[in-house]
């Protein structure tokens, strides 16, 4: 991992990001000490979702509302 001050990072932002898209990490060091104060990485690919099935439970579980059981659609959803 390079690490780069402040200054270095603020006048080689450019190269610092063409780095971190060829899969490096760079940290970023502040005030005398030199001490780290961030770490950039690249970001992670996002995974592909596969589409969802439906009736997954069908046969496993069941659904019984009691007879006196009365709600609206707007009750439901919280808007009343």
């Amino acid at each position: 991992m390079k690490s780069l001050t402040v200054g270095e990072f603020k006048a080689q932002f450019s190269e610092v990001l063409a780095l971190i898209q060829q899969g490096e990490s760079v940290g970023v060091l502040y005030g005398k000490g030199k001490k780290p104060v961030a770490k950039l990485v690249p970001m992670e690919k996002p995974k592909k979702k596969r589409p969802r099935k439906f009736g997954i439970l069908e046969g496993k579980a069941s659904v019984v509302f009691a007879d006196d059981f009365k709600m609206t659609d707007e009750e439901l959803l919280g808007l009343k």
